[in-house]
């Protein structure tokens, strides 16, 4: 796709049908053995985030967040795109502060529940991921892409400045690399996101579900326990200065080593066995 084509996508949403939906769930949940998969389903927006987008995907985080046998989570976008952003003709259709406040507050809300999801989040991102898209990819804790895939943080080209996705842009890459994008509102490929440490893979496009599987079978297969603990205290010690977390992490892996699949599995490898899956 050239960057004409491209750019026509990321701003479909002014143009396209607002009534134009394929249904009526703006969020669809699918789950089988352990994996679930949440789709943005507005394509004929490009899955822009209306409020109802963003309330009906907090509603099924926090489903998720309950339920003890889900042990991976993919975040994908039905149609060609994954998320054009923050949904431009319902924002319009308000003035005051005091709405646009609520709008972002719900919208980092949402960002935040992915983070504080026992389990891992896999963005699975396809055609866009601009603006509050991309926030959404920043704010996952791995993310695939398809070789035609572009993204970029481009509020400033209409005169937003991305404020709250610089929040989770400027936690996966480096800072000058968020300056230029949030700064020059360009577009960014696929493989220069995968170089930026933005996504972690790049697929061809008819190979990125199955690149996606890849890493939920390699983490469903591992203790769901250790895999819960472990995104815990791996976003928990992040904010910690050095020395106290080292104390925080030591406390967490004894804690680990206290569990059954700990137990079990280490006792496997000591007698050369494989231990059986949790």
């Amino acid at each position: 796709m050239n960057e004409q084509g491209v750019q026509a996508m990321a701003e479909g949403v002014a143009r396209s049908d607002p009534g134009a939906e394929t249904s009526e769930r703006p969020v669809l949940v699918d789950s089988a053995d352990g994996i679930t998969r949440l789709t943005l389903n507005r394509p004929a927006q490009f899955n822009a985030l209306s409020e109802e987008m963003l309330a009906a995907l907090k509603t099924a985080l926090d489903d998720i967040a309950a339920d003890g046998a889900v042990r991976c989570v993919v975040l994908a976008g039905a149609g060609k795109a994954f998320c054009a952003g923050h949904d431009l003709r319902q924002m319009m259709a308000h003035d005051g502060k005091a709405y646009f406040k609520a709008l972002f507050e719900q919208c980092s809300t949402v960002m935040q529940a992915i983070r504080a999801l026992p389990v891992p989040v896999i963005a699975q991102v396809q055609g866009v991921a601009t603006a509050a898209g991309c926030q959404l990819v920043a704010a996952c804790d791995l993310a695939v892409a398809a070789s035609s895939a572009r993204l970029a943080v481009s509020g400033i080209n209409l005169g937003l400045f991305c404020s709250t996705p610089a929040v989770a842009l400027s936690r996966n890459v480096a800072p000058k690399a968020a300056f230029d994008m949030l700064f020059t509102g360009r577009f960014i490929t696929a493989a220069r996101a995968l170089e930026l440490g933005l996504v972690n893979a790049v697929a061809e496009d008819d190979g990125l579900e199955a690149a996606v599987r890849d890493y939920t079978s390699a983490i469903a297969a591992k203790s769901a326990a250790a895999v819960r603990l472990g995104k815990q205290m791996f976003y928990a010690q992040r904010a910690m200065p050095l020395d106290e977390a080292y104390r925080f992490a030591g406390e967490v892996m004894a804690d680990n080593m206290m569990l059954a699949d700990a137990q079990e599995g280490i006792g496997a490898f000591l007698n050369k066995g494989r231990p059986a899956k949790p």
